[in-house]
């Protein structure tokens, strides 16, 4: 007899009934009601053609075809469950953490070797893309967004408040003296920002000027390589700009500061319980996010 002829349901009736030893232990197990039980056994038996359990006033008990069939049934169910346990936990090791381009490359990458040594089991899936995932609808674990936090049906905790500044190569910041010396400067354009000059002029109390139109990028991290290269100034934010001012590739000419409104959010489920390699992976990144903050606190302004 084929095993797909036989119910998978009806089997596990089967071997719980032979198991807990009565039709109530096992529906409470299986969760369905002791007369459900009953008809499995019913139709498992009629369709393997064997009596497995003999019927008494004080209940089922194995025929010796039974307690032969069940203790089989017993070992291959403890394998199945087994193979689910092994598939569940190779599933716990893995973290998928959805993220932008810019702020994968340009920080969190660096970093995640501290990761891997931390948590040597955790195996991190970095989904570099900038589509706002449904964390409970896909295999995203946490996502890291830039917003004002407002995401209906996920948890937002914030990680950085984003900060704006203008940055760019040595040799242009030494013809940069005050925000009027921009008026001569070339201007590095990140199409997509979310933020203006308008917000940082107006933190520097200093008078908005036009900059030559220079470069434009439909990407942040394109617009700071520009600005490596001397093509011009750009508007950058602190995480984004942080390790190419301190190791001098970039200059924040001003030593000024604007917020913008926005920040970098953890984004996880708001209906799952929280799972630990989610828990390990805020701890961890907020610690790195510390050390960034430490270390960016002097380099915003020009040497």
């Amino acid at each position: 007899m084929p095993l797909n002829s036989v119910h998978l349901n009806g089997l596990r009736a089967v071997e719980a009934v032979a198991r807990r030893g009565s039709l109530q232990k096992a529906a409470e197990e299986l969760g369905v009601s002791a007369s459900a039980v009953s008809q499995q056994i019913g139709r498992t038996e009629a369709r393997i053609g064997q009596a497995v359990f003999e019927r008494s006033p004080t209940g089922l008990q194995p025929t010796a075809f039974g307690r032969e069939f069940t203790a089989r049934l017993t070992a291959g169910f403890r394998e199945l469950e087994g193979a689910v346990a092994l598939a569940e936990r190779a599933k716990a090791c893995v973290l998928a953490v959805s993220v932008a381009p810019a702020f994968a490359s340009k920080w969190l990458l660096p970093r995640l070797s501290r990761h891997f040594t931390r948590y040597p089991e955790v195996i991190l899936r970095i989904d570099a893309s900038t589509k706002l995932v449904d964390i409970d609808h896909s295999d995203i674990d946490i996502a890291i967004r830039m917003g004002d936090g407002t995401w209906p049906g996920a948890h937002s905790e914030l990680l950085i408040a984003q900060e704006i500044f203008p940055v760019c190569a040595p040799a242009v910041a030494a013809t940069l003296k005050t925000p009027a010396d921009l008026a001569g400067a070339w201007e590095i354009t990140d199409e997509n920002a979310m933020f203006t000059w308008e917000q940082w002029f107006r933190a520097a109390g200093a008078e908005p000027v036009t900059m030559h139109r220079g470069a434009r990028f439909t990407d942040p991290m394109l617009c700071l390589e520009s600005a490596i290269a001397g093509h011009g100034v750009t508007l950058a934010w602190q995480l984004l700009a942080a390790d190419a001012l301190a190791d001098g590739r970039l200059v924040a000419p001003f030593g000024v500061r604007a917020t913008s409104g926005l920040g970098y959010w953890l984004v996880s489920s708001q209906s799952e319980r929280e799972q630990r390699k989610v828990t390990q992976f805020k701890a961890w990144i907020r610690e790195e996010i510390e050390q960034t903050i430490r270390q960016f606190g002097p380099l915003v302004c020009a040497q």
